[in-house]
């Protein structure tokens, strides 16, 4: 009941307003740790497991103090909890945004789409566009919703708030910049670590459990270990190739994608989503009651 309310809240309210929401509190948190930043692995790892502390630390007391109320309550309440903690609604709608700007300006496409992906995306095509659109829906189908999911019902909402303050330490901190080389090496590392499962699940989930030797084949072509699971378990499901231009190729005998590829993207995710609420509502009520 608690992953459908959420839910729920998602499909309704979209995003907490950024002065309440607990992401952009980790963001600071984050922020503050960096007084202590010194080119060093250990003291990032260091600062990493201070932030962690914090959080899962906050999420445990108010786990703890939902316990406290009349159950109707105490499941609206950890509905509230949970829902900024994953983001389904905002994702697919800037990803439908990317194909609506297409139909009217590269362009404006290409503009975004620079707000969805790290990549340079002066120089893509229509083709280009769309692929980048694909990648980055079918990876944060996994980090957005399916990770989030997974450790909630794993461990309640510190397990879920430890996911999200992983995911955004490595979005933050992870060492792909010159500063942060050494420093993000442990946020790099642990968000690859707690994605291993979550990214299999929703390659699985995504792909309607088509070929695994194909699927494995494919998802080893990423330098990621995980961003290349529903990556490749998309490509593979619609028939279309995946490229990042000086890194990748994804199911390289598939076609380019086009305009409708996009819509039956979307409308893919939000099956998948349903199914994923589905089991994370089953598992949380046999594991949590909630």
């Amino acid at each position: 009941m608690t992953v459908l309310l959420a839910a729920f809240l998602d499909g309704l309210l979209r995003e907490p307003p950024a002065r309440l929401h607990p992401v952009v509190g980790i963001g600071r948190l984050l922020a503050g740790l960096e007084r202590f930043w010194r080119d060093d692995a250990r003291a990032g790892a260091a600062a990493w497991a201070a932030g962690a502390v914090v959080v899962t630390g906050i999420a445990a007391l108010l786990g703890r103090w939902t316990l406290t109320l009349e159950t109707p309550w105490r499941l609206a309440a950890t509905a509230l909890l949970l829902w900024p903690a994953f983001s389904l609604r905002m994702l697919l709608e800037e990803v439908a945004v990317v194909e609506a700007a297409l139909a009217r300006d590269l362009d404006e496409a290409r503009t975004r789409l620079a707000r969805l992906v790290s990549r340079d995306t002066g120089n893509l095509d229509e083709a280009g566009v769309r692929m980048a659109a694909l990648e980055t829906l079918a990876e944060n189908f996994s980090d957005s919703l399916v990770a989030p999911m997974f450790y909630f019902v794993l461990s309640g909402l510190p397990g879920a708030w430890l996911y999200r303050y992983a995911n955004t330490a490595d979005a933050t901190w992870g060492y792909r910049s010159r500063r942060y080389r050494h420093w993000g090496r442990f946020a790099a590392r642990a968000d690859d670590l707690l994605n291993l499962l979550p990214a299999r699940l929703a390659a699985g989930l995504l792909g309607g459990g088509r070929d695994l030797a194909a699927l494995r084949r494919e998802a080893a072509r990423t330098p990621s270990p995980n961003a290349g699971w529903p990556m490749a378990a998309l490509a593979l499901a619609m028939g279309v190739r995946l490229e990042k231009r000086g890194a990748y190729v994804l199911n390289p005998s598939g076609r380019d994608p086009e305009p409708a590829d996009l819509r039956r993207a979307l409308a893919r995710a939000r099956r998948t989503a349903v199914v994923v609420y589905a089991l994370a509502a089953l598992l949380g009520w046999g594991v949590w009651g909630l």
